[in-house]
Parts: C-alpha cells; structure tokens; sequence
C-alpha cells in the first residue's frame, strides 16, 4: 500500500463526499469508481438510491495526510476528474471535504415502518418530528411498498425502544397511520415461524357464526364471541355456550361453510412468500377443526391446532372433544409447533386480533395486532390496522417488489391494482 492510503492506524484521515444526481442509466457507478481507482483513496462509505428512474449516489473515500495524488495529480485532479464524470454523464456533483469521525456507532438502533393507505405529507412530518425530539437520528429511509399501502422503513439511531414506541404510536394515532417500531439487528430477519390466529385474521369470517347462521342463533352466538373478544368473558366458557346453540345441526353444514369462508386479502401472497423463503407457518384457531383442515390444505400451512366440534349420526351434538385450544392453548400451541420445528421462541411471530391471543403473544419473539381491539393492540408488540395481510410482510423487512419478482419467476400473473 502507498504512503498516503488510508490504514487502520491512521490518525489524520480526511475525507471526501462525492455526491452524484441524475437520471439512472447503467454505468454510472463503474464510471465513478473507475476514475477514484486513479487515485490513493480508500473507499469509507456508499449509499445509492432510486427513485421514479433519478438517481442519488454518494461515495465517501478517505486518505492519510496531504491530499491525494494520482493519475490527475493533486487533490484538484480528483476533484476535476470528477467533475468530467458528472459532466459527461450530465448530472449535478456536489463535493464536500472532511474527517473521518471517530464517535463510535449509536446505541438504541431501530427500524421505524410506517404504513398508511393514503400516506400524507403530515404523517411522516409528525413522526420524524417525534424522532427528532427525542434526541435519535433518521440513518436511512427506504420505500417498502407504494400499493396496495404505501410503506415507508426508517433506520433510526439513539433511541429508547419502549420511549419510541410510546411516542410514535400517539403520533400514529393522531395522523391515522399504522407505526411499527423493532429493535435493529440480525435477530429481526432470523424470525423463522409464523403463528397466526384463525378467525377475523387468516380470514374474514367468525366460523361460529357461519354455523349459527345456519342454525338460526346467530344473533345470539354474535354477542357472545364479541364479549370474549374483547376479554370481557372467559373464551372457554364463551365457546362451550355457542356451541351449545349448534346442537342438532346436521354435518352436511360443514362443507357449506367451507365454501363460505372469505380470506383476508393478502392472505395467499403471505403464506406463499415466507413459505417460499423457507419459514415455517401455523394456525391456531378457537374455530373448529372441520373447518381448518380445508385452510391446510388449501394453503400449505405446516402446523395447526384447533377445537373439534363432535358428530354423532350425522348431526352436532353441541359439545367440543377433547381439549379446548383457548387462550393458553394458543400459547402451548405455538409452543408445541417451535419446538417441533427446532426454532427458539425468540424467532417466532404471533398475529391475531382477539384477546384469546393474548397469551400466544406473550411467548412469542414478536406479537403483531392485525386489525384488532383496543385491548390486544396495547399488549402488542406491533400493530396494523390496513386490511391487507401482506401488510406484514414489510414489518419483516420484505419489500413488495422482492414478492412480485419471486412471483414473476414461478410465472405468477402480476397483481390486480
């Protein structure tokens, strides 16, 4: 290595800010490199970005001592052959001289997603106000999705988590955006299994009430599953009472049922994208297993626990067999599916919308509120409130072009808009 290159001993390390904008075409960045490869520098940093075809590339490279010489000279040669690159390449160059910093990484590293169906100017103002305030910095902003949510990810640096979550959450409120707030880190992405809730996540319907339909006691079944809901009525108790109302209703009804399930938007591009990135998926439902068995199939699903209402000649008898999957259940449940599938509890995901997911949210590495009551929403690590349930696949980090691009290559048809 030269004298004046860069070495970890060195003590007066300048540096250079190379900022290049303008239309994206190929090339630009070998063009830039090429031309510092003439020259004694190292390179400290680069960050690039895209959008709507313009395109930002910084480049910050360091140099012991006096300034650089090269093929172009002294520094005023870098700085010229530069200046010929943005030239012919017709983009605005912006450079800025200083030092290397020596202040050490800041601590309390976070990625902020912020999610919105519009996503207002006013939305982001607020919350990057609320960070600013704080005393953290905004490190990196990224585009996640544009549609059918627009989904922003923020890199933030010397923050509190539970201080963050606090306030962006009152901020989430007040301009009506979904914010997500996760530690940074190598553990974010090592998230390995998928637990969600059956009824009102995984799809749009209550199954109980499906089958209360069907027996002329759905207004009373209805009331009861929106008590336990809100954890205002034990689910087991509320269960073996609606199933109570169902007695006497002949199989036949399963296979209607079926038929009648809707799932929730999102739902297919979901299962498929962490199945095809190798995560494992379960369902844990306080529905019924005549019902989930069809879901399984259907969607791939790996693990599922659920209540099985008894048939007996034909017709339901109004009981449950065997074991109730409840609101603990739910939690040995996903228990039950790490263990079998050699994933800590620390990589695991709960979603759901009940209070019966309480407790399975309390085991799991991150629980996740999807469209939910006030209730499970605080006791949530996170919450979303759009009605698409791919939406969750941003708070993993997985942008929707990654999915449409996966898509694309098993010869999927593009998404309707």
């Amino acid at each position: 290595m030269t004298s004046g290159a860069v070495t970890s001993n060195n003590v007066n390390q300048r540096t250079l800010l190379i900022t290049l904008t303008g239309p994206d075409r190929p090339g630009v960045t070998s063009r830039l490199f090429s031309v510092l490869a003439g020259f004694p520098v190292v390179v400290a940093d680069v960050e690039q970005v895209v959008i709507r075809g313009r395109l930002t590339l910084g480049v910050l490279v360091a140099y012991a001592g006096g300034p650089p010489t090269g093929t172009g000279g002294t520094i005023g040669g870098l700085w010229t052959a530069v200046e010929q690159v943005a030239a012919d390449l017709d983009m605005d160059l912006e450079i800025a001289t200083g030092t290397i910093s020596k202040e050490k990484r800041r601590r309390g590293r976070l990625h902020v997603t912020v999610l919105g169906a519009p996503l207002l100017p006013a939305a982001m103002a607020g919350i990057s106000g609320r960070i600013a305030a704080s005393g953290a910095n905004i490190d990196r902003i990224e585009r996640l999705s544009s549609y059918p949510v627009t989904c922003i990810e923020l890199a933030v640096s010397g923050a509190d988590p539970q201080a963050m979550r606090a306030e962006l959450a009152a901020e989430a409120a007040a301009q009506q955006v979904d914010v997500a707030v996760q530690r940074s880190g190598l553990h974010r992405r090592a998230k390995r299994l998928i637990v969600m809730d059956v009824d009102s996540t995984l799809i749009q319907n209550e199954v109980i009430e499906l089958l209360a339909r069907h027996a002329g006691c759905l207004d009373e079944v209805a009331r009861v599953t929106d008590e336990a809901m809100r954890g205002e009525l034990d689910f087991a108790e509320s269960l073996v009472r609606r199933v109570a109302l169902l007695e006497g209703l002949s199989e036949e009804v399963f296979e209607k049922v079926v038929k009648e399930v809707v799932l929730t938007p999102g739902a297919r591009t979901l299962v498929r994208t962490l199945k095809r990135l190798d995560y494992r998926f379960a369902i844990v439902s306080g529905g019924f297993t005549q019902i989930t068995d069809s879901l399984v199939a259907d969607l791939g699903i790996d693990y599922s626990a659920a209540n099985t209402l008894e048939v007996v000649d034909g017709r339901l008898t109004g009981r449950v067999v065997g074991e109730i999957v409840d609101r603990p259940g739910k939690a040995r449940a996903l228990e039950r599916f790490a263990a079998e599938s050699g994933i800590p509890l620390s990589q695991t995901v709960a979603i759901g919308d009940g209070a019966n997911d309480l407790d399975m949210f309390a085991v799991a590495g991150l629980g996740i509120a999807f469209n939910a009551k006030p209730i499970v929403r605080q006791a949530a690590d996170t919450a979303v409130n759009v009605p698409y349930l791919d939406s969750i696949l941003y708070l993993l980090g997985i942008s929707r072009e990654e999915v449409e691009a996966a898509d694309a290559e098993d010869g999927m048809p593009p998404p309707m808009i």
